[in-house]
């Protein structure tokens, strides 16, 4: 007599789920947040499949104008858990940059051809998924200097308005060395795009990459493991801009993020050794 609820108990234990979801990082507009779930579990960030490792580590990105608030869904099994996140909204300012060629502010049409190629480069590199977590050792600056240009900033070349700028922007000389941020492998090389100029993307793992435009010169290869604090790259003027500096972006596959949110995020990882 007693069998049926003790069954009954067991089966409502069963199939209690409780998912316990810890993120790093800063829940706010170009952020990036490092989360874990239990092991075996998935993780959707608004719809959209978040690769998780065999311990439950995952991570992902926040837009320049993501939403104020964010879901995310745990599943394990036929279960799922929704959560939601609340995230700081951002006030971007406007820049005006003058004196930039302007072929580049307005191509001629016998370009449009090679910009679009160069966009699709640039797009394919950032699809890299590979199981590396080197994005975990945190990011540092790839050189030091005077910030020129912030992410997320409305830009206006020549007195024509452009899309937002999404780097940090970092004056230097023409040749000032550019050491790696990250560890990671060379995703893309390329000495001269049409608006970006010399060009440089290293992934860092499920989906985080670097991308380093404006370079006089790329000193790694396509396919090349990366160390942080190695030297990459040289700083140079070329593609769109107005004098020698480095660019430095960070994606989660599409989703453009902010730099320098991510140092601050993570302040024990900022100094180069």
């Amino acid at each position: 007599m007693l069998r049926k609820p003790l069954l009954l108990v067991f089966l409502l234990l069963s199939s209690a789920f409780v998912a316990a979801v810890e993120l790093s990082g800063d829940l706010v507009q170009g952020g990036m947040l490092v989360g874990h779930v239990n092991p075996g579990q998935q993780v959707e960030l608004m719809g959209r499949p978040v690769r998780v490792d065999e311990a439950g580590r995952f991570v992902f990105g926040l837009g320049r104008d993501a939403p104020p608030e964010i879901k995310l869904v745990v599943k394990d099994g036929q279960k799922a858990e929704s959560h939601s996140y609340q995230v700081k909204q951002r006030t971007y300012e406007e820049q005006r940059v003058n004196g930039v060629p302007q072929k580049t502010v307005t191509p001629p049409k016998e370009v449009l051809e090679r910009i679009r190629r160069e966009a699709a480069m640039v797009a394919r590199a950032r699809t890299a998924d590979d199981a590396r977590l080197d994005f975990l050792s945190g990011f540092q600056k790839p050189l030091e200097g005077p910030i020129t240009g912030v992410y997320g900033s409305r830009r206006v070349y020549n007195g024509t308005p452009g899309r937002p700028h999404y780097g940090l922007d970092i004056a230097a000389p023409t040749g000032t060395d550019v050491f790696s941020p990250a560890p990671g492998v060379v995703k893309l090389v390329h000495q001269d795009m049409f608006y970006s100029g010399g060009t440089l993307i290293i992934d860092h793992g499920y989906g985080i990459s670097s991308t380093f435009i404006h370079l006089s010169k790329v000193l790694v290869e396509d396919g090349q493991r990366i160390e942080r604090g190695d030297l990459i790259a040289r700083v140079g003027a070329t593609g769109r801009a107005t004098g020698p500096h480095l660019d430095w972006r960070i994606n989660w596959f599409d989703v453009r993020l902010d730099p320098a949110v991510i140092m601050e995020s993570f302040p024990h990882l900022k100094s180069r050794p």
